[in-house]
């Protein structure tokens, strides 16, 4: 097994090389298939543009024709990377895309996804969103067995894992491999025969099936479905795998869902407002939650703004319930990338600087409530909380629609350590400090959980949601 070198469009000689390559990657992207529509790459490009919020360091495309492969990928965001004459070369009616923000490590073209492999069977395209805890303890193994990695992701530790395994068929090989992996995942498997489907047994990464025509579609968010125009047909179950043929579709367990745990942040912070997830509308949630925030924590004031955009709805439940007016206190630069998943702090420290603008006409000499979904290095709370008071805001109360994190996430969440977290070893006290307001408070976890408010959840504190940054009650093994 090696991983192909050439690429349509912009060709690099050493785009998959290991030279430099950091071991320590990580991801918490957006994937999207299509099988079966003549129309497949600009549909993908499409679904990529829906999913963009999830990643904007980097996007691909992988199509097949049903005998040979076209890739396309880069650094940037989707329409950066792709120009018509890109997707003209993507032939073929099936396809999987993916966008990409790095965790850890540097920003570089090898370890953009979809990635390719040649294999015993033929080609391979692999894009993934998750990040495996047992990544490295494997790779140490299947180097050991004599595996050469060509680049520095999790998901070829996958791909090395089937070809290793002793099962002939290729499908029989991907769910023995899974069963070996622990962690998050979302994964999309193409050949230029069929698109393999699979999420890990705790559904912690979130992945819908659809249906346009006679074409199925996979997607991270129910979002990227709308936006192709298919009708969203159900969620993969956690520990299913899907293969998609010229025979259709079937669906298959390869582990048991012991342990349900979507990641809570998906409801908080990840998903688009208009995406459902696991029969939850996220805007619904949002508003519900600051709804819950505004009877947990009031605060007397004369404005309730939230900060754009994942917190708007939670600002506007926040407001209905308390009575107070929401006003649009905040205005984002909407070219400037979200400050939680630009790759380093120091690119964060310049993005909040340039993301965002207090309307002066708003705070001025009014008592404001600023609505954010969470904090986590408080680097964003902190210069907010002071561009409403050089704005001329006379009180500003911080309040937040989610509990405190206090616990990294070895799930793909660009969170990796409790150093850099800001409530990790800090009371809300000392946290109010530290960013500068004139009161701080947090949603209960009994809130949040209420808020989200699934119509069936599963038995257990945790009602079948990852709440691990928060609780430290992580819901697979920690290698």
């Amino acid at each position: 097994m090696r991983v192909r070198t050439e690429q349509i469009g912009e060709r690099s000689p050493d785009a998959w090389g290991v030279e430099g390559a950091d071991r320590e990657l990580s991801e918490e992207c957006g994937v999207f298939g299509i099988w079966g529509h003549p129309e497949a790459a600009q549909l993908t490009y499409y679904g990529l543009l829906a999913l963009q919020h999830r990643g904007q360091e980097g996007a691909g495309i992988v199509t097949s024709d049903g005998r040979r492969f076209a890739v396309h990928r880069g650094l940037g965001l989707v329409t950066e990377v792709f120009h018509s004459d890109h997707l003209q070369r993507l032939h073929g009616d099936r396809a999987v895309g993916h966008v990409r923000y790095p965790t850890h490590g540097g920003n570089r073209l090898e370890n953009v996804q979809p990635l390719v492999f040649n294999y015993r069977g033929g080609e391979l395209a692999v894009a993934t969103n998750g990040a495996l805890v047992n990544a490295e303890a494997l790779r140490h193994r299947l180097e050991q067995q004599g595996s050469i990695f060509q680049s520095s992701s999790d998901t070829e530790v996958m791909v090395h894992l089937m070809a290793r395994s002793a099962r002939g068929e290729l499908v029989e090989a991907v769910k023995e491999s899974l069963r070996l992996l622990i962690g998050a995942y979302a994964f999309l498997i193409m050949t230029n025969e069929k698109l393999i489907v699979a999420r890990d047994p705790n559904g912690l990464r979130p992945l819908s099936l659809g249906r346009l025509g006679e074409a199925y579609v996979f997607a991270s968010e129910t979002c990227a479905l709308d936006a192709v125009g298919a009708e969203w047909i159900r969620d993969v179950e956690p520990g299913e795998l899907i293969v998609v043929d010229r025979d259709g579709l079937r669906a298959q367990r390869f582990a048991p869902a012991d342990r349900r745990a979507i990641c809570a942040f998906e409801y908080i912070y990840f998903a688009r407002p208009d995406s459902n997830l696991e029969g939850v509308n996220v805007h619904v949630a949002r508003k519900r939650m600051g709804k819950r925030l505004a009877e947990e924590a009031p605060a007397t004031a004369d404005v309730v703004t939230g900060v754009p955009d994942s917190s708007i709805s939670a600002a506007i439940g926040f407001a209905e319930a308390s009575g107070i007016p929401y006003e649009m206190g905040l205005v984002k630069n909407r070219y400037v990338g979200r400050t939680f998943i630009r790759p380093d702090q120091a690119m964060r420290e310049l993005g909040v600087k340039m993301k965002l603008m207090a309307v002066r006409k708003v705070v001025e000499g009014k008592r404001v409530v600023m609505v954010d979904d969470s904090i986590v290095r408080g680097t964003t709370s902190r210069r907010i909380v002071q561009l409403l008071r050089d704005a001329g805001a006379k009180e500003v109360h911080v309040r937040i629609s989610s509990p405190m994190v206090r616990h990294p996430c070895f799930y793909g969440v660009d969170i990796s350590t409790r150093e850099e977290l800001i409530a990790a070893d800090k009371e809300v006290e000392a946290v109010r400090r530290a960013i500068g307001a004139d009161s701080l408070a947090f949603l209960s976890l009994e809130g949040l959980l209420d808020a989200i408010g699934r119509a069936d959840p599963p038995s257990g504190l945790s009602r079948g949601y990852c709440l691990a940054c928060f609780t430290g009650d992580y819901p697979t093994e920690r290698v």
